[in-house]
């Protein structure tokens, strides 16, 4: 086979860069049928981030940075209850009847799951997870692009049906040159990916049915006995998932840079995508019309996948465990599902040379970006991607990461942080470990290790406002009490939230906290101010935040102020888009300029 000339990780690297050189000759040309997508959906969490996706979509189609003559379209859940991404599945179902009504059974859909507020990478709530910006090309990439390169040669090889993706996953995989990943088989089809044990205790597990052929393969077409969805690594055992490397498999890459296969004498397969055939998709839809509306929250992968395969038993149905609310409704759903689905196959598509990696949450985000040198290689990210700043030295290793931005040449940025959409003026200097999001600084300022810092501009009574929201990246803005008095158990910089309050001249009372009153969080604590202009704003927040690392009063008490939550409510796309669009002009400018004068 030809990928096993090359070792695994270049095999990897030249696998992914022909997708991308692909999938950037396309961007701008209109497609031929079976060329590409027929649709191309993404999922919204309510009409603000569906508005939101509709203008960014408008944006990339309108600058060519997207395949022409392809459907996009944004489908948002119906407002009332979180229904989850497998209640979002079902109401794009709907969504593509009404749009198409029969048409739709003969088209190749990707449905990319994008809903929900990102709250652990708030830096993707405003504008979402499927457009964060990713530290390569020109113009730069963001997830959308990313997931229509890396899928370029699904279409092609592919039933009319639908593949479910999420927003803020990467999938990569080498496989042989003239070989292709087919999705052409009845019921469900879904990818999965050698892996440690510990990494499936947080994802999907496939118990695979025996193997009856010996030697490696990249490629390799199994079916599914069971799915075990976030198992413990005991169930893992009891369960048949562990395997156990072939002998040649373990003779070429059990050293090689796979991740989850290095020095792992075992490993289980975990889940990423899947596809399901357009009959599939029917009987889903005809069940979601009987039952009418959703009050519980569905998982695409735990409730669905769960319920496929020969060995699926009823059981798993009942396991409430992450479950806060709705469990009588939500154990009825899930045994509904199951005896719908009970006996449609699960065929894998086993992808031995490939990696998943997923960027979620701002640790994730900051490593993948700044340090992973494996990520870096495939995808060849840049440490200065579209941006004007001075140059890194190249012998050194953990780089920050600058994503089309304008920097002083006075500026420092230490290794490990990253800087998007932003403008730094002179003599601003970023700690280590730092993500800087849609931000302008213009005068002396330092941003301590570990902020986080993202600005967002607001429409608030026809008029154009701007708030940051400062914190630290790894305060747990998801974290709630259910009364005032245990505010004090919330931190905020790893400092007692009390503390900060105190040292900020601000009261807990009701008042300081947007929405529901019994779900006190950092997400919904009204404590961000409001400011006229985007660098005041910047300026304001980070006074807040450097007053409580240096414990020195910084009254707030006079300000307008807003929680996170709020600040979503108000967010005004257009001006943020235009923003963006003002510094990618800047820098186009610039790098005209510096050729005409090398020209010379």
């Amino acid at each position: 086979m030809e990928a096993e000339s090359a070792p695994a990780g270049e095999s990897l690297r030249e696998a992914t860069q022909r997708r991308l050189l692909r999938f950037s000759e396309l961007r701008g040309k209109s497609m031929a049928a079976g060329e590409f997508w027929d649709i191309v959906a993404i999922t919204a969490a309510d009409e603000k981030q569906e508005l939101a996706y509709k203008q960014q979509l408008s944006e990339k189609l309108k600058k060519k940075e997207l395949p022409l003559g392809v459907q996009y379209h944004v489908f948002v859940d119906p407002a009332g209850a979180k229904i989850g991404n497998g209640g979002s599945t079902l109401c794009a179902l709907r969504c593509l009847e009404k749009l198409y009504g029969d048409k739709w059974n003969s088209f190749t859909i990707l449905l990319i799951h994008s809903g929900g507020y990102s709250q652990r990478l708030p830096s993707a709530s405003a504008l979402g997870k499927i457009f964060t910006a990713l530290p390569f090309g020109s113009p730069i990439y963001q997830m959308l692009e990313l997931k229509l390169a890396m899928y370029i040669d699904f279409p092609s090889h592919m039933n009319p049906g639908i593949l479910i993706t999420c927003a803020d996953d990467i999938e990569l995989y080498s496989i042989g040159e003239s070989e292709f990943i087919r999705f052409d088989k009845p019921g469900f089809t879904a990818l999965a990916h050698p892996s440690s044990l510990t990494v499936g205790t947080t994802h999907g597990v496939f118990v695979l049915e025996p193997c009856n052929h010996l030697e490696y393969r990249d490629l390799e077409y199994r079916s599914c006995h069971r799915f075990l969805h976030k198992p413990s690594i005991e169930e893992m055992y009891e369960s048949d998932a562990v395997c156990r490397p072939r002998n040649f498999f373990q003779q070429e890459f059990a050293g090689s840079d796979i991740p989850s296969l290095k020095l792992e004498p075992e490993y289980v397969y975990t889940d990423s995508l899947f596809y399901m055939d357009h009959k599939t998709a029917k009987k889903l839809l005809a069940f979601y019309e009987k039952i009418g509306t959703l009050h519980c929250e569905i998982d695409a992968y735990g409730d669905f996948l769960q319920a496929l395969g020969p060995g699926a038993t009823v059981e798993y149905t009942k396991n409430t465990s992450n479950v806060t609310k709705e469990e009588s409704e939500l154990v009825d759903m899930r045994q509904r599902i199951f005896h719908l689905l009970k006996g449609t196959p699960l065929n894998v598509v086993v992808l031995n040379n490939s990696k998943f990696y997923h960027i979620g949450t701002t640790e994730e985000y900051l490593f993948h970006f700044t340090a992973d040198s494996s990520l870096k290689s495939e995808l060849g990210l840049q440490s200065i991607a579209f941006s004007l700043f001075p140059s890194i030295p190249e012998c050194s290793t953990n780089k920050p990461c600058i994503i089309q931005s304008i920097l002083d040449s006075t500026c420092s940025v230490t290794p490990g942080s990253v800087v998007e959409y932003s403008r730094l003026g002179p003599d601003v200097s970023v700690g280590e470990n730092c993500i800087i999001s849609g931000a302008y600084v213009k005068t002396t300022a330092v941003l301590p290790a570990y902020s986080f810092v993202c600005s967002l501009s607001l429409k608030m009574n026809g008029h154009l406002k701007y708030s940051t929201m400062a914190c630290g990246v790894q305060d747990n803005l998801k974290q709630n009490v259910k009364t005032l008095s245990d505010v004090k158990l919330l931190q905020f910089f790893g400092v007692c939230f009390l503390s900060c309050l105190d040292i900020w001249n601000l009261k807990v009372t009701e008042e300081l906290f947007s929405g529901n009153k019994t779900c006190l969080s950092l997400w919904n604590a009204r404590i961000f101010p409001v400011c006229s202009s985007l660098s005041d704003s910047v300026t304001t927040s980070l006074k807040m935040l450097n007053a409580v690392q240096s414990k020195s009063a910084f009254s707030l008490n006079n300000c307008k102020l807003l929680s996170i939550e709020e600040m979503l409510f108000y967010k005004d796309i257009e001006d943020m888009i235009t923003y963006r669009e003002q510094i990618f002009l800047e820098i186009t400018l610039n790098r005209k300029q510096s050729d005409l004068e090398t020209s010379y």
